[in-house]
């Protein structure tokens, strides 16, 4: 049941905040005061305290709100335009909200477990909460699970995609597993690695301040680092070739073909995980019928396994292998044009659109397979600059005192760019593989994300009371 609840989002309820008319200022206060709720509606008006604002705002401010009903005329005379904008936030929502003889609400969302909480609040102050039935064919907003450090820090690789839709599973931490794996069979250099997982753990510290505003990355960098050093164990390589590592696995420079099969083995795993979630997810976007027939449902997964197991089959001349693998591929064939059909609307136009784009599902399974293959490319380049330096290194090693200063400064030079252009490299491509091969088939909707309304209180008497 913990694992179920911590792969979704936070549970969300539709609520309605009511008051009678006369204490219903004050309840919104403590609403935007707790910031747990974001209403259907409102915003910033455009009522006495917007027209007033226009008139002294300078810039972006950060809006606050007086606890109790505040002097416009007094907060513009004395420059207040932080309260004004809190009060012009205020009185959108209140020019929005649904009146009933004495009574007027709001309706917005909550998450689940803030609802008791606010309801305490409120209701000291003469408000109640009242909780709602969401609206068919209306989605909740999405708010991630913040978790630790290590899912915050992972997060901004979901965000930086899109938002992740209410009943999707949240793939924070798969996503940035796979991220840094595949970071690290690029970057596979124990001695590079050592560097990057330090970095982290400056990062870590928060010093020096200027570094600080960075400190919640410190999870994702030394994550990235830790599989650079696994993979520089794997690979034997420490500040390139220099025999200080033993070669567990393989070198890449002397096994290529082996590294490029383990690359793309390694691409072939993380699509049947994407293609696990993204099968949960197309069941709980639109139940079992787009499940099974949707392109990156159990169709897809189908057509992936089937051409994979068959050209697995060709490969080994296992002939019972390649023929199970090819009819797995022609039911996922068959599922796939069906539900582009539906989609396309049917008759003779439909049926042409869906033979295309059938044909375009089967070329994207091989072409989104082969692109893990750069994997593979960039970790021999990664490797191909370390031999270089190292073997200049050596050579000049050998020419005197004179040699052994421009080896050195070689070698740290060397490993400096090498560090630099391979970790930029290496980031973009694990980026690319993410997006493009990984969400585009965990992804099929979006949602919206969880924004409560969140202003500040001031409960000092400088606000200037109305009298």
């Amino acid at each position: 049941m913990f694992w179920r609840e911590a792969a979704r989002p936070v549970r969300m309820q539709r609520v309605a905040v009511l008051a009678p008319t006369d204490l219903f200022r004050e309840v919104l206060v403590r609403v935007a005061e707790v910031g747990v709720v974001q209403f259907e509606s409102g915003g910033e008006g455009d009522g006495e305290a917007f027209r007033r604002l226009q008139r002294v705002r300078s810039g972006d401010v950060a809006p606050k709100l007086a606890a109790h009903r505040p002097d416009l005329d007094a907060l513009v005379d004395t420059g207040r335009s932080d309260l004004l904008a809190g009060e012009a936030e205020l009185e959108g929502h209140l020019s929005t909200a649904v009146r009933h003889g004495a009574v007027a609400g709001l309706v917005g969302w909550c998450p689940s477990a803030e609802l008791p909480a606010l309801t305490a609040n409120l209701t000291a102050v003469g408000g109640a909460v009242v909780p709602l039935p969401a609206p068919v064919g209306v989605d909740p907003p999405t708010l991630l699970r913040s978790g630790g450090p290590v899912r915050r820090s992972f997060a901004g690789l979901v965000r930086t995609y899109g938002t992740v839709a209410y009943p999707d599973v949240d793939p924070t931490l798969p996503a940035g597993i796979a991220y840094v794996l595949m970071f690290g069979m690029m970057f596979g250099d124990a001695g590079h690695g050592l560097l990057l997982m330090a970095a982290g753990v400056v990062l870590a510290t928060g010093r020096p301040s200027r570094l600080a505003r960075w400190w919640s990355a410190w999870p994702f960098v030394a994550g990235a680092g830790f599989a650079g050093i696994l993979f520089g164990l794997l690979y034997g390589e420490f500040f390139g070739p220099t025999g200080v590592l033993p070669v567990l696995w393989l070198a890449p420079l002397a096994e290529p073909v082996r590294l490029l099969t383990a690359a793309v083995g390694a691409g072939a795993a993380l699509l049947s995980v994407a293609y696990a979630v993204a099968i949960i997810n197309r069941w709980r976007e639109g139940g079992p019928r787009l499940a099974v027939y949707a392109s990156s449902g159990i169709a897809g997964a189908a057509l992936f396994l089937g051409i994979g197991s068959a050209a697995g089959g060709l490969y080994l001349s296992n002939d019972v292998l390649a023929v199970v693998g090819a009819g797995v591929a022609v039911v996922g064939l068959v599922l796939a044009a069906i539900g582009f059909f539906a989609v396309a609307g049917g008759g003779a136009a439909g049926a042409l659109q869906a033979g295309v784009q059938v044909f375009d599902a089967v070329i994207r399974v091989g072409s989104n397979l082969l692109s893990f293959s750069r994997l593979a490319a960039f970790g021999l380049t990664h490797a191909a600059l370390g031999w270089l330096v190292w073997r200049g290194t050596a050579a000049l090693f050998g020419m005197g005192l004179l040699g052994a200063f421009a080896a050195v400064g070689l070698f740290v030079v060397g490993n400096a760019l090498t560090f630099a252009l391979e970790a930029l490299v290496a980031g973009i491509q694990a980026l690319r593989l993410e997006f493009y091969e990984l969400f585009s088939r965990v992804f099929a909707v979006e949602g919206r994300p969880f924004q409560p309304w969140h202003v500040p209180t001031e409960h000092t008497a400088s606000s200037g009371e109305a009298p």
